[in-house]
């Protein structure tokens, strides 16, 4: 088979590898159709989290067919057609049963393979999936991009709504306008949040944030001033923070009021935050974070999947050939030519 494989900082390439093979009775192999990337794609490829292997197969977002099922498999069959989360998850754990799937005692990262060990990724035309009863989600009858979104970015937005505990009468902000945080705001508006202002530098970002109903400002202190007018100066009540940044932290810390709530989705690989203990001491913060459980999640999408259908299909901008790996993760990286969401399709045959 071939796939996408990390290189070396900046350098990713699409190379012959062996297919996965069934390694525990568990597994399933899926033939992937449609692949994500994703924002956490762009830590190793920027170097920004360390550890990654060289080779190693990127991705975690993928729709496919399952094509092997291992002898312990009870759920799914070959010919199925099927997504899954970012992490593989038994179901049966302490954590999964307190559906806290994304610390299962057994489960895997797709796509992060660090000393030898670990779990090939999803941007390949094959994907040995552990834990596969538990981890597969079928597709039904949803469109493929649905079953993308559903596995990561739809899921850790209602994550970071739900941490945020958005709800009607309360003013939110959204800092980061990518994907996942378009999609915060329709998980916010899904739990009856309507005061929603958000920010991003990028003029076409904000625009669509303000096409889906919150209110967006391309510049900071324009956003801290609408802000402090609409709220009696006090800040928002919770703050979504979707960067993993420390200016986008330092941003959100300051615009939230005394005994709000910083929700923080974006994964942050500096090591030191952009405030002190203390200054969280004397705001009575409430700090919230964490992997998303996004296996949790899948199960409980359908109503704001039937409700937003058409906006969520609108956010994937892009579509390239697994084999123009380079420029898929140039464009989606600089955001060129508008790219928001970028998928690589199976079906578009200039795989090698």
């Amino acid at each position: 088979m071939h796939g996408i494989c990390f290189q070396s900082v900046g350098r990713v390439a699409w190379q012959s590898l062996d297919d996965p093979r069934i390694e525990k009775g568990t597994d399933a192999i899926v033939r992937v159709r449609l692949a994500g990337l994703c924002g956490s794609d762009l830590h190793p490829f920027f170097g920004r989290e360390k550890g990654l292997d060289p080779g190693t197969v990127m991705g975690h977002e993928f729709v496919g067919e399952v094509v092997e099922a291992g002898p312990a498999v009870r759920e799914f069959r070959p010919g199925e057609v099927v997504c899954a989360p970012f992490t593989t998850s038994c179901g049966s754990c302490f954590y999964c049963q307190r559906g806290l799937t994304a610390r299962c005692e057994s489960g895997e990262l797709f796509g992060w393979r660090s000393g030898g060990r670990g779990l090939h990724g999803a941007q390949a035309e094959l994907v040995r999936v552990p834990l596969a009863d538990a981890t597969l989600v079928r597709l039904g009858d949803r469109a493929p991009e649905i079953g993308l979104l559903l596995g990561d970015n739809l899921s850790t937005a209602i994550f970071g709504a739900e941490m945020a505990a958005a709800r009607p009468g309360d003013w939110h902000v959204v800092i980061g306008c990518g994907t996942v945080g378009l999609l915060s705001i329709l998980a916010c508006q899904a739990r009856g949040a309507e005061n929603l202002l958000a920010c991003d530098p990028r003029p076409r970002r904000a625009a669509m944030a303000n096409g889906l109903g919150a209110r967006a400002f391309t510049d900071a202190g324009e956003l801290r001033a609408a802000l402090m007018e609409r709220t009696e100066g006090r800040g928002a009540d919770a703050v979504m923070e979707l960067v993993g940044l420390p200016d986008a932290q330092r941003l959100a810390f300051s615009l939230i009021r005394p005994g709000g709530t910083m929700s923080v989705i974006g994964c942050h690989c500096t090591p030191e935050f952009a405030f002190s203990p203390g200054d969280a001491y004397d705001r009575n913060l409430n700090y919230r974070t964490g992997r998303c459980s996004a296996r949790h999640y899948m199960d409980r999408q359908e109503g704001l999947v039937r409700r937003f259908e058409r906006e969520l299909l609108s956010l994937v901008t892009h579509r390239f050939s697994p084999a123009s790996a380079g420029e898929a993760y140039e464009t989606f990286s600089t955001g060129r030519d508008g790219c928001l969401k970028a998928v690589l399709d199976f079906d578009l045959r200039d795989t090698g």
